[in-house]
């Protein structure tokens, strides 16, 4: 337009989801302001001053002919949407009051219509989340972590299986799918040879690994990347190599060195309210990252047992189903 215009008095805002895909020059001249995911409690006071009034609005409704439970917007919340906003929670209450307006136009209802936990189902459709920790490590290999996606936190399950012999020359090989980046690459490199190199210490047999070693992380269709995977590998290494399950209450991050430190990771809060959501009791955390618990909601740390710490054999002793350790030893 050819047109001047002063720019000293104009401050910019830009937003993004994942903070590794910004170049480091240009972060490095902006003010970061971290906004973190909304808890369950956060989402059903959203719900209840903001989001249900303005859907009942929308559907020509009014509050006298429909009323929604708190008990049905935290089963929304929890087993509907899996999301650090309310967008998508949002437009199942649009959904829910819609089809409230459509039968009470068709005289299929009379106001008041009070939807509860009961009446999700034929509102709604069945839920798209429940906790699948427990059912996921029922099986040894199998351990829980914890991640930050763009969409928030998240539970990451890491699958560890040994076939064969190794390569066609004896050596044991490892075998990686799921998408990984060359950082979570390195990460199961470091895992394996950590596991080896402390088996006696771990009560490993040598020969369990002497194999060739897959380390799988679903979904294989997400791309995945980072360090804090390490001691959930390390973990589901042991697992695999012992027999002995991980216990499914339990999830963890951190990176791991080779001599089996825990080295800090990012995105505490984000974890931590991942794990809440899915039903888990028990988080492992590097214990650099303790000063980070200090921004995490009272009602997370209250419902969640988390345990800082600094070695990753301390983590598999105590992550590993100590049933399932007196039955190998009895048998």
């Amino acid at each position: 337009l050819d047109f001047d215009l002063d720019l000293s008095d104009v401050v910019f805002l830009a937003t993004a989801n994942v903070i590794e895909n910004i170049p480091a020059a240009l972060l490095d001249r902006m003010e970061l302001v971290t906004i973190d995911g909304y808890t369950e409690d956060d989402k059903v006071a959203i719900a209840r001053g903001h989001l249900v009034p303005r859907q009942i609005e929308r559907a020509a409704l009014s509050a006298d002919e429909v009323t929604v439970g708190d008990d049905a917007l935290r089963e929304i919340a929890a087993n509907f949407t899996r999301e650090p906003g309310v967008r998508q929670y949002e437009r199942l209450l649009a959904k829910l009051t819609r089809k409230v307006a459509t039968k009470l136009a068709a005289g299929k209802a009379s106001a008041p219509v009070m939807i509860g936990v009961d009446d999700l189902k034929e509102y709604l459709g069945r839920p798209r989340f429940l906790p699948e920790s427990a059912e996921r490590t029922e099986v040894p290999g199998v351990a829980t972590g914890l991640a930050v996606t763009g969409m928030g936190g998240d539970v990451l399950y890491i699958e560890v299986s040994a076939t064969g012999s190794g390569t066609e020359d004896g050596e044991p090989r490892l075998q990686l799918t799921g998408q990984l980046g060359d950082v979570m690459k390195e990460s199961a490199q470091i895992a394996l040879s950590y596991v080896r190199s402390h088996a006696s210490e771990l009560g490993v047999d040598p020969a369990a690994l002497n194999r060739t070693v897959h380390v799988h992380v679903p979904a294989g269709a997400v791309p995945k990347d980072g360090p804090s995977a390490g001691v959930t590998m390390v973990t589901a290494l042991v697992s695999m190599a012992t027999g002995r399950r991980v216990r499914g209450d339990v999830g963890m991050t951190g990176e791991v060195t080779l001599n089996g430190r825990v080295l800090p990771i990012g995105g505490v809060k984000q974890k931590l309210l991942a794990a809440q959501r899915n039903g888990l009791s028990t988080v492992f955390i590097p214990q650099r990252n303790e000063p980070d618990l200090d921004d995490v909601p009272t009602e997370i740390l209250d419902a969640l047992e988390v345990i800082p710490m600094t070695d990753v054999a301390e983590i598999v002793s105590r992550a590993l189903d100590p049933a399932a350790e007196s039955s190998a030893s009895a048998a």
